[in-house]
């Protein structure tokens, strides 16, 4: 059983639970981005299992009829075992789903991961012609020069804030600089991009800021959120904009939590917030 303060956050240990928790979430017209918790295996062996049990719910999507995908974490598939390993199964993930008509995102973890990342997303995204995203991160100061490299790609990019803690010298620190950083890119995107832009943030301002930059350039765009955060919000703006629910599941989510603790303090504050609604 996972407890109260945990099940807020994830749907359940199961897939079969994620699916029930993606249909109830198309019934209040948002979708769902299923992750199956797991990362930083060291062996292959783990990874893939994690990758076997990523094309199991594609079918299960296909199944279902349900307005979901799935997201990958590159460290949960191999990427500390070794980029070839990550490659190899990000790619059989990719190619089982687009013969489902199912989408795939790509999360993005540490800092040193965000080459090996782009690479992959980059082939994956020619090879089916859109049916990947990827995720970039405010925070790092090499995030302007990603977004041009990744303009002219069919396919997906969620923009976030960043929830890992880089070193200086390659991330902005001040949270006045992030959402600098953050209201910057987006701009970009709307200004650049031909579409496939998601909002992946919680913050009232950025999601205002983006509906601004939609009504001056008409770029279309979704509003990704987590599970278990401002989900009245989630509901309210689902009746006017397209909005997916990030939807971690698994029997790991103990680690998950603690993870996201240790990674930076402010993830427990914002744990907190949600849970009490602030």
């Amino acid at each position: 059983m996972i407890p109260p303060i945990a099940s807020r956050f994830v749907a359940g240990e199961s897939p079969a639970e994620a699916l029930d928790h993606a249909r109830q979430l198309n019934d209040r017209n948002v979708k769902a981005i299923l992750n199956l918790l797991g990362e930083h295996y060291d062996e292959r062996r783990p990874a893939d299992e994690d990758a076997e049990a990523y094309l199991r719910m594609v079918e299960d999507i296909e199944s279902a009829d349900a307005e979901a995908c799935i997201s990958v974490k590159p460290s949960q598939v191999g990427l500390d075992v070794g980029t070839e390993v990550f490659h190899e199964n990000v790619e059989r993930i990719a190619d089982h789903a687009a013969e489902r008509g199912v989408f795939v995102w790509i999360d993005m973890e540490d800092h040193d991961t965000t080459d090996a990342t782009l690479d992959i997303y980059e082939k994956l995204a020619q090879k089916h012609e859109g049916g990947v995203g990827v995720c970039v991160q405010a925070n790092l100061k090499r995030t302007d020069d990603d977004l041009e490299r990744l303009a002219d790609l069919p396919g997906k990019v969620r923009l976030v804030k960043g929830a890992y803690d880089p070193p200086a010298e390659v991330a902005y620190e001040e949270k006045s600089a992030v959402n600098a950083a953050y209201e910057r890119q987006l701009e970009y995107m709307f200004s650049n991009f031909d579409g496939g832009i998601a909002v992946g943030s919680h913050d009232p301002e950025m999601i205002a800021y983006a509906e601004d930059l939609y009504e001056e350039y008409g770029t279309d765009f979704e509003i990704q959120m987590l599970m278990g955060v401002r989900e009245d919000a989630q509901y309210d703006l689902a009746g006017e904009y397209e909005v997916w629910q990030y939807v971690p599941y698994g029997d790991k989510w103990l680690s998950y939590f603690y993870r996201r603790v240790m990674e930076r303090k402010e993830n427990l504050l914002f744990a907190v917030r949600a849970i009490v609604g602030r």
